[in-house]
């Protein structure tokens, strides 16, 4: 597994950050913001893509694409896993992105507007498409297997890890790169946001402005980065000794059919998607132990959430543990499925959930047990994960821990 977060580079890191409650929102330092409404974010600290990747593969590429390279180099050399010419053809790619390289659309127009077509980079189109991460990390590993890239907003990172998935399962490929990566703390994103007046406003408390599920929350914090997992068949896994974090057991996707932007205030499609990959598991509610909710800190989806976690749960519901990583680390876009997908791994085998931080006022409507605050420890072996977008698109991911 690899990540790059707002809590810090690398998933050791980002996690000890998350598991503390330590928040990695603040005021944007990457434009002038003063004059928008909203004015913090969960910017990705101490990066240096060169790190990572060459110098002329930072000049030609978004800063999205750094994110997913990154994150897919951290993960290879965790998993072990070489790539070469007897197996590179059944090695694929799934990164997903919401908005693809929206700094390299913002400079490039600039250019154009000012008169200076000449200067445009004739490798601009190449740096905001949003299939360049996958292609990319296909080109930088030798990955010649599927090559895919899911495009569904906030759900973009969890469709890719269950798409990637499901290739696996149809014999296409052995293992599969798989995750999300995101880049939009951009001018032209929070003027585009601001109008629909769903990010918070609580600009002089930035650590404390993703609040989900408290009656409190004014809407959600923009957050970027990026994570990737190594998704391997098993006896593929098996054979090769690869240390094995947790199992894919169940993916569920479906659409609320109801909002551009607002979900289905009952919950239903959300329910629905939970059920879908419950099935796809097939296991009972009784056998879920934890779920990382999509929890964004806005009034609609956080209600939404609660209402559809308590049609598939019942009165169970009261009594599974939920909590929400965006609260520290803002909404990753793209990043967020994936990322909260490796938190998951890590609370499986490290028998740690992570707080909700921020949890001050009760909601009397979001009742449910968020793990306010602190962190606790217990045991899970099955995690739900969820992550809802833009466009009326749901996702759901049930990780097990793996016994042999």
């Amino acid at each position: 597994m690899g990540a790059v977060t707002p809590l810090g580079v690398g998933v050791e890191a980002s996690w000890r950050s998350l598991c503390q409650g330590k928040s990695g929102v603040g005021a944007i330092t990457g434009f002038d913001a003063s004059s928008f409404r909203t004015r913090i974010a969960g910017e990705v600290k101490g990066f240096n893509p060169l790190d990572f990747i060459d110098r002329k593969l930072v000049r030609r590429g978004d800063r999205f694409i750094h994110f997913a390279l990154a994150a897919a180099r951290m993960a290879l050399e965790d998993s072990g896993l070489a790539i070469n010419a007897g197996n590179s053809e059944r090695v694929g790619v799934s990164v997903g992105t919401a908005m693809g390289g929206i700094e390299s659309i913002e400079k490039n127009h600039e250019l154009l507007i000012k008169g200076e077509r000449q200067k445009i980079s004739p490798f601009f189109v190449p740096s905001f498409l949003c299939n360049m991460a996958t292609g990319q990390i296909a080109i930088e590993f030798g990955a010649r297997g599927a090559n895919m890239c899911s495009v569904t907003a906030c759900a973009s990172g969890t469709h890719a890890i269950g798409d990637a998935a499901r290739v696996i399962q149809w014999g296409e490929v052995d293992a599969m790169i798989a995750g999300g990566a995101e880049a939009a703390i951009r001018p032209l994103v929070f003027a585009g946001l601001e109008p629909v007046k769903v990010m918070t406003v609580r600009n002089d408390e930035p650590e404390k402005a993703s609040r989900p599920f408290d009656k409190e929350r004014d809407g959600f914090v923009i957050g970027e980065g990026g994570g990737i997992v190594i998704l391997e068949e098993l006896e593929f896994a098996l054979s090769r000794g690869a240390r094995i974090y947790g199992e894919v057991l169940g993916y569920g996707l479906n659409s609320d059919a109801y909002h551009i932007t607002a979900p289905d205030p009952g919950g239903t499609g959300a329910a629905s998607c939970m059920r879908l990959a419950l099935d796809d598991a097939g296991i009972a509610t009784s056998q879920v132990d934890y779920i990382n909710a999509h929890g964004t800190s806005t009034v609609l989806n956080d209600l939404s959430e609660t209402k559809a976690i308590k049609s598939v749960f019942g009165e169970r519901s009261y009594q599974i543990p939920i909590s929400s990583n965006k609260s520290m680390l803002g909404h990753m876009w793209a990043g967020a499925g994936v990322v909260e997908a490796i938190f998951s791994l890590m609370t499986i085998t490290q028998s740690i959930i992570p707080p909700t931080i921020n949890y001050e006022t009760p909601d009397p409507e979001c009742d449910l047990d968020y793990v306010p605050n602190v962190a606790r420890k217990a045991e899970v072996k099955i995690a739900l994960s969820n992550s809802f977008g833009f466009g009326s698109t749901n996702g759901t991911l049930i990780l097990g821990k793996f016994s042999s």
